[in-house]
């Protein structure tokens, strides 16, 4: 009874007669128009842009910088360059839910962008490695903090009908950050100190997220959570539209209850009754990352060159594939589901690094390899992008509970930091120790383990309500 009673308050609302008593007919509500909080979510999209922008910034200019700097040659100081602001971003994403819970989710875009304006200067005008790590470490800080508040306000601004969808948005913004990165970075190796350029330019698209952001509309979950009811409305106003308030609000009460976000502690994620669902995020995320994805991004100008194909060449069919992938991704979101793309996706990545495997084998003749390696990591990524991509964050801001979101959040994406962290460092000296066969072997298998985890853990969340999520997730902690 309740159940129906809920979808009523969302869906419809019952007409009055002249005294004043309810009738007997209920006049729909139209749905919450997308396009008042499209323009919200584009603005914290920022933050993903900047992550993909630095993720990629430094796979073509990484050989002028090592020549610039004086480390040429050291594949461990070449490693460091790379995963250092993975390392940051581990910091930055570990205190990001007491961050986003303290000062609400649009000051935390603002300092989000504020280590990576700083970090980017630095790395701008270092003059040695270590100027060039330090940089790259306050970059990371940024680069941490933004991923999590970006999936926790895209969910928490955004219509349940196109949730999903507003999610992809953020995946696109990321792959449209690394193709950005890759472009500019081509004249990199003609250009004497082009990549200072480079890091340059990413200053732009921080500080209008910085300023963008200072207009945009604050999380009414945040703010009901805070105790500040009116400020709630007034936001949920802006988003979908004012006859849409009510029951907005209505929902949002079953499951927030004031300002208890503060009386969550560590110990209760990691051991209590939300142990559960935070196993299923840490592990999604350190199956995505123990894929190898991050390793075609990071190398892949090393694979290109190896087989004599331009490395800016072979990288701009990466951004297409991944570009490509994710605009798929976010219309499928809201029609196929989050647990049928993440089950394509890895099945279409360990598929891609079986036909790695086949190319690094000595019965493939050279031109044949190259066909298979660079297809092979053509499609590797274009499966990527349908769904291990974007919706381990999308799905995790949907199955947490509203009390614990941020904070649980925080410390599930600090999983996925440490690990893409030592792909990073690691991924060079594993190619040379153990050779390309094993070693993509193993990526393969871990695609295969996460196809049987997301059949037996992961929860469809297509089309509901936060609340809705969360109360379907405790009804099946209940069996």
């Amino acid at each position: 009874m309740r159940g129906r009673q809920r979808v009523a308050s969302r869906e419809s609302m019952v007409a009055q007669d002249k005294d004043g008593n309810p009738a007997s007919v209920r006049v729909p509500i139209a749905k919450p128009c997308w396009r008042r909080s499209l323009r919200h979510v584009i603005v914290a999209s920022l933050s993903s842009f900047l992550y993909g922008y630095h993720i990629g910034v430094v796979n073509e200019t990484l050989e002028s910088i090592s020549i610039d700097l004086g480390f040429s040659g050291n594949t461990l100081a070449e490693g460091l360059v790379v995963s250092i602001c993975l390392g940051g971003a581990f910091v930055g994403s570990l205190f990001s839910g007491w961050i986003a819970d303290g000062v609400g989710r649009k000051r935390s875009f603002q300092l989000c962008a504020l280590p990576m304006i700083i970090g980017a200067a630095m790395s701008a005008t270092a003059k040695s490695l270590w100027g060039m790590l330090l940089g790259r470490l306050f970059v990371g800080t940024g680069m941490g903090l933004g991923p999590p508040v970006a999936a926790l306000y895209v969910a928490e601004v955004s219509p349940p009908a196109v949730r999903g969808t507003f999610g992809g948005l953020t995946q696109i913004s990321t792959c449209l950050g690394l193709m950005g990165a890759l472009f500019i970075g081509i004249p990199a190796k003609e250009i004497v100190g082009w990549w200072r350029i480079c890091f340059w330019i990413s200053v732009i698209p921080a500080t209008i997220l910085a300023l963008f952001m200072e207009i945009s509309a604050e999380s009414p979950h945040w703010l009901f959570k805070r105790g500040r009811t009116i400020e709630a409305e007034a936001e949920f106003e802006k988003l979908l539209g004012g006859v849409h308030v009510k029951p907005a609000m209505s929902e949002l009460s079953k499951s927030d209850r004031g300002d208890e976000s503060g009386s969550v502690k560590l110990s209760e994620l990691l051991y209590g009754c939300h142990a559960r669902v935070m196993f299923i995020g840490s592990a999604l995320f350190a199956l995505q990352q123990l894929s190898g994805i991050n390793a075609v991004f990071y190398f892949s100008s090393a694979v290109f060159e190896s087989f004599g194909v331009p490395s800016y060449m072979g990288n701009t069919f990466v951004g297409i594939c991944n570009l490509v992938g994710s605009v798929i991704s976010m219309i499928l979101m809201d029609k196929l589901g989050r647990k049928v793309l993440l089950l394509g996706s890895f099945l279409g990545m360990a598929a891609s690094m079986s036909l790695q495997v086949i190319a690094a084998s000595s019965f493939v003749p050279g031109f044949g390899a190259m066909y298979l390696s660079v297809g092979g990591m053509l499609l590797f990524v274009l499966s990527f992008a349908l769904g291990a991509g974007p919706v381990p964050c999308l799905l995790m801001s949907e199955i947490l509970p509203g009390k614990i979101r941020a904070k649980a959040m925080a410390i599930c994406l600090a999983v996925h930091w440490v690990i893409n962290f030592f792909v990073g460092l690691l991924f060079l000296r594993l190619l040379e120790q153990l050779g390309a066969q094993l070693l993509y072997s193993i990526f393969g298998s871990f695609c295969l383990l996460a196809v049987i985890f997301v059949k037996k853990y992961v929860l469809e969340t297509k089309g509901k309500s936060l609340q809705e999520i969360e109360i379907a997730l405790l009804a099946q902690e209940a069996t």
